[in-house]
C-alpha cells in the first residue's frame, strides 16, 4: 500500500452486525473527514447468531452516544452477568463464569488464596458465595448499581442491533448502496484493491477497504490471499445449528452453555423469545443426529427453521492487508463458547480508528495492528482451549480426544502455574482478566496444591470476619435487588415483534 495515498474514501463490504458496528464508529468518530459507503445486498443473508455479549460492549455504546434503554428496547436485550456451564467437568456438574470480581483481592495475591486458606481452615463455602455478579444471576436478579458495582453486558437480537446501528450511522452520513459485489477489481500497479464491481455493471471506488463479508472473505481472502491459520486442532467444533423458540419463563440475566458427547449448546434468553444453538464436531455427530439432538433439548416450539452453519476455527494471518481490513467473521472466527464475536468486532473497529491517521497510513500502522489482533486472537483461543483440554470427562470419543490433544505453550504454563501454586497472572491487557481464569479453571476441576503465604498472616478471628463480611455483603446487596425481568420490562420493556 501506498504510504503517502491519502484515506478519503472508506468503503465497507457487507453489512449484519459487522459492518454495521463498523460504519457508526467511524461515522461517528472521523463524520465528515472521510467519504464512508457501505455495499450490502438484502438478498444475502447474515449469520445473526451472536446474541450473548461481554461487558466491553457496553462501553462501546457508551463512546457512540447511544442511550442504553433506547437500544436494548430496539434489540430486544436482557441483561447478561455471566454464563452458566452445565456437565463441562462431570455429567451433571455445573459452574458459573461471571463478570464480575470475586471476593476481595490483596495486592500481592488474589481473593482466591484467602478463601482456599479459609478451607483449609474449615470455611466450607463455595467460591461463589463471595461473586455478587454471580449470585445475582442465580437468583434472577438485576439493578443498575451506583459506581457500576454490577458488571454486565446484553443478550440481544443482533439483527436488530445491526438496524439500529444503520440508522444511527446513516444519520451520521454513511452512504449505503444496495447490491451484490460481482468482482474485487484490484490495481495492476500496486496490488491494492481499485474498486468494487457491483450487479448491473456499477463500481465503487475507494482508497480503503473494509472486509465485512463473512465467512466468504470476498476481498480479505478472494481478492488478497491473505492466508488462513487453522486452528481445528485446538478447537474442534467446525458446525452449529441455531434455532429460535418462545421464551417459557422469565429470562435469565445469563446465558447457558451446556456440554454434550460431541460439543455444546447454548441457550439465550431475549425479552421476545429465547436463541437456541448446538455447537459441534462433525467428526463425532452427523448433522441430522444433531438436528435431532437439539430439538430434543429446546423450551418451547422453534419459532424459525434450523439455520445450518459449518466453520473453521481460526484467524486471518494479516486482518489488515495492503489497503483492505478484515472485520467480523472474514478476519477469523473462534467459536461463540465465551460470547466474544461481537467483542472481537469492536475491538478490530476501535483499534482500526485508533491508527487511521488523517492524511495517510503507515505500514508501521498496519504491522502494529496486526501484531495486536494476533495477540487478541490467541489469548481468546488460549482461554477457550482451557474449556475442553482440562474436564474430567472421557465418556465419548470427542471428549477423549480433547483430552489428549497437545495444546499451546502460553496455556499449559497458565494451567500448570495455577494448579501448582493458585496464581494467575493477566498479560497484555488481554480480555479474560484474573478472576475468570480462576473461576473457569476451578469449574472445570482444577484444585490448586497450594496458595500464596499472605494469606497466612491472618489469625483465624480475622479470616473468620473477613469470609463472614464479604459473603454477608453480596447476599444483602443480591437481597435488595429487583426481579430481572421486572427490572428490564421498567427500564427497556419493549413490544414483542408481531408474525410476518
Amino acid at each position: 500500500m501506498n504510504e503517502d495515498k491519502s484515506i478519503q474514501r472508506i468503503v465497507i463490504a457487507g453489512g449484519g452486525t459487522a459492518g454495521w458496528m463498523t460504519a457508526a464508529a467511524i461515522a461517528r468518530t472521523l463524520g465528515q473527514a472521510v467519504q464512508l459507503t457501505l455495499v450490502e445486498s438484502e438478498a444475502i443473508g447474515t449469520i445473526g447468531v451472536g446474541e450473548s455479549t461481554i461487558p466491553p460492549l457496553v462501553n462501546y455504546n457508551r463512546l457512540l452516544g447511544i442511550n442504553e434503554a433506547d437500544f436494548m428496547r430496539a434489540t430486544q436485550a436482557t441483561f447478561k452477568l455471566g454464563i452458566l456451564f452445565d456437565d463441562w467437568k462431570d455429567i451433571g456438574t455445573r459452574y458459573f463464569h461471571s463478570f464480575g470480581l470475586t471476593g476481595k483481592d490483596h495486592w500481592s495475591a488474589g481473593f482466591q488464596h484467602f478463601w482456599m486458606h479459609g478451607r483449609a481452615k474449615g470455611h466450607d463455602a463455595p467460591y461463589e458465595e463471595y461473586c455478587l455478579e454471580l449470585v445475582a444471576a442465580l437468583a434472577g436478579k438485576f439493578a443498575h448499581l451506583p459506581d457500576d458495582r454490577l458488571n454486565y453486558s446484553y443478550q440481544l437480537d443482533s439483527g436488530l442491533y445491526a438496524r439500529f446501528l444503520r440508522q444511527m450511522a446513516e444519520a451520521d452520513g454513511t452512504t449505503r448502496i444496495e447490491g451484490r459485489i460481482a468482482q474485487v477489481e484490484l490495481d495492476g500497479e500496486s496490488g491494492d484493491i481499485a474498486a468494487l464491481r457491483l450487479d448491473g455493471d456499477r463500481r465503487i471506488e475507494g482508497d480503503l477497504f473494509i472486509d465485512c463479508t463473512g465467512f466468504r472473505a470476498l476481498l480479505i481472502e478472494g481478492a488478497l490471499h491473505a492466508g488462513f491459520e487453522d486452528w481445528t486442532h485446538w478447537l474442534p467444533c467446525d458446525s452449529a445449528i441455531a434455532i429460535q423458540t418462545p421464551n417459557v419463563g422469565p429470562p435469565a440475566p445469563y446465558t447457558r452453555v451446556m456440554a454434550h458427547d460431541a460439543g455444546w449448546q447454548w441457550r439465550i434468553p431475549l425479552q421476545h423469545r429465547t436463541g437456541n444453538g448446538l455447537v459441534y464436531c462433525s467428526r463425532y455427530l452427523e448433522r441430522d443426529a444433531a438436528l435431532d439432538r437439539l430439538l430434543g433439548n429446546i423450551e418451547g416450539d422453534p419459532l424459525t427453521q434450523p439455520n445450518f452453519l459449518r466453520f473453521t476455527a481460526g484467524v486471518r494471518r494479516r486482518q489488515w492487508y495492503r489497503n483492505c481490513v478484515a472485520i467480523g467473521l472474514s478476519g477469523g472466527f473462534m467459536e461463540p463458547l465465551e460470547s466474544t464475536a461481537i467483542h472481537l468486532i469492536q475491538r478490530s473497529v476501535l483499534r482500526f480508528i485508533r491508527m487511521l491517521p488523517a492524511g495517510r497510513v503507515s505500514a508501521r500502522d498496519i504491522a502494529e495492528y496486526n501484531d495486536q489482533q494476533e495477540l487478541d486472537a490467541a489469548q481468546i483461543r488460549d482461554f477457550l482451549i482451557l474449556h475442553y483440554k482440562v474436564t474430567n470427562r472421557r465418556d465419548s470419543p470427542f471428549w477423549r480426544h480433547c483430552a489428549d490433544m497437545p495444546i499451546p505453550d502460553s496455556l499449559d504454563q497458565k494451567i500448570e502455574l495455577f494448579r501448582e501454586t493458585g496464581r494467575v497472572f493477566r498479560r497484555n491487557e488481554e480480555l479474560f482478566a484474573e478472576n475468570s481464569w480462576v473461576q473457569v479453571m476451578l469449574g472445570q476441576g482444577i484444585e490448586p496444591r497450594s496458595y500464596h503465604p499472605i494469606a497466612t498472616k491472618l489469625r483465624d478471628d480475622e479470616l473468620d470476619r473477613l469470609l463472614k463480611m464479604l459473603r454477608g455483603q453480596v447476599a444483602d446487596t443480591v437481597a435488595s435487588l429487583p426481579d430481572h425481568q421486572a427490572y428490564v420490562a421498567r427500564y427497556c420493556g419493549a413490544e414483542v415483534p408481531q408474525a410476518a
